[in-house]
Order: C-alpha cells, then structure tokens, then sequence
C-alpha cells in the first residue's frame, strides 16, 4: 500500500511538473497558465522569429521585413548571439525587438529551475550587451514550459510568451507552401505566428524554406487587411 501510495504522488508530480508543456496544443491550458498566446484586442498579426541570429536566414528575412515595412519579434539564443553579436544589433537596428529563447537550446522538463535561470540569465546578459535592448518576454526551447520553470521564468518577471499560428517550419517536410497554410488558414488579428530564422536546432536548410514563406505570408495577411505588428510590451 505505502509502495502504491508512493508510486501515485511521484506520478501525480510528473503531471504537476510537465503539464505546462502541453500549452502549445492543449486549448485551454495556457490562459490557465497565463502564458500569452495571442495579443488580444490587437489590431494586427505578431511575426515571432525563434533560434537566430543565423548568418543566412537572419539577414535575408530581415530585408523581406524591411521590403513590406513589417515589424516582428526575434527570440534569440544566447549561444548564436556570442557568435554573431553584430546581427543581434542589426535586428534592432532594423526597428525590431529581440527577446530571449534561450542560451542553450535544452528541453526546460529536463531542467532544474536553477539551471534553467542559469541559462536564461546568461542569454539575457549576451542579448542585451549585443543588441542594447532590455528583454522582457520569454518564450522556451521547443515552446515546452515546466511547472517550475514557469515560476522560475516570472520570478525574473519576464512575460512567458508562446503563439496562436505556426508554420512547422522546422520540420523536413516542410515546403514554403506547407509554411505558409499553416501560418495563414485561420489568422485573424491578435494571432502570435511562430517561423524560425535559423536551422541550428532544425531540418538543415529549413531557414531557406521560410524565407521562402515569408513573402507569401506577408501578401495573405495584406489580402484579409491584417497589419504586421510587434508583440506589445
């Protein structure tokens, strides 16, 4: 009976620890949660970018921005940012905001919470000595939350930040039309999209796809008179 107990309370943790990670596919878990995943009463679309800087795909979506005068939101990993520090400051430079991914691209449910700030502070420090903007928003590695490292993420008083629409665009089988569907079939003002600038922790070359995507995003959104906008502060 103690043994079946036992074995009942550490399941019961598990499901206490991981069940933020279904937030992304769950309806209805991450207003729960409070994890952001749409801007509410905005007038416009959030283009969210994960994984960068990236060398390639980080300049070429931002020329693409800059042609249709679109704002957007770069989650950036602190690890790429110390490899390319002058990418990060063209990202603001460009009008842009970056915001923090992470330093290290790990899974947060196999973190511990110490670990996890660690990490996280170590990026904010990079991104924000590269770019010379404070970050504010927080959004994890393969968009998976833990119970504790949600708490661990607001006691920093960041904004936990995850998306409404997604392209799978780091997914092998995606094509630029497969990006673009899934980012554009249901859209509607106050949507959070997810597209990533970089393959580092993806399908090599998915970046290219993407940059492929963009524009034929950004033409979908305009058609149903839907603005681009960065994520509000």
């Amino acid at each position: 009976m103690i043994a079946a107990l036992a074995g009942a309370g550490a399941a019961a943790a598990t499901v206490v620890h991981a069940g933020p990670a279904l937030a992304p596919i769950v309806p209805g878990i991450a207003p729960v949660l409070s994890i952001e995943l749409r801007q509410e009463a905005a007038d416009g679309v959030a283009l969210t970018f994960d994984d960068g800087p990236h060398p390639e795909g980080t300049p070429q979506t931002l020329e693409i921005l800059r042609e249709a005068g679109a704002p957007a939101t770069f989650f950036l990993a602190g690890e790429q940012v110390e490899q390319r520090p002058a990418l990060a400051a063209e990202i603001v430079a460009a009008g842009h905001r970056v915001e923090l991914h992470c330093h290290r691209h790990r899974n947060q449910l196999r973190l511990t919470p110490r670990q996890l700030l660690d990490d996280a502070d170590r990026a904010k420090a990079v991104i924000e000595e590269a770019s010379g903007q404070e970050v504010a928003d927080y959004r994890p590695p393969y968009g998976i939350f833990s119970y504790s490292g949600l708490r661990a993420i607001r006691s920093r008083g960041w904004r936990p930040v995850l998306w409404s629409q997604w392209g799978k665009d780091w997914r092998r089988s995606a094509t630029p039309d497969s990006i673009t569907r899934r980012c554009t079939s249901s859209v509607e003002a106050g949507d959070i999209l997810l597209l990533h600038d970089a393959d580092y922790y993806s399908a090599p070359g998915s970046w290219a796809r993407t940059v492929a995507a963009m524009p034929r995003i950004l033409e979908r959104l305009d058609s149903r008179g839907l603005k681009p906008i960065s994520l509000r502060r």
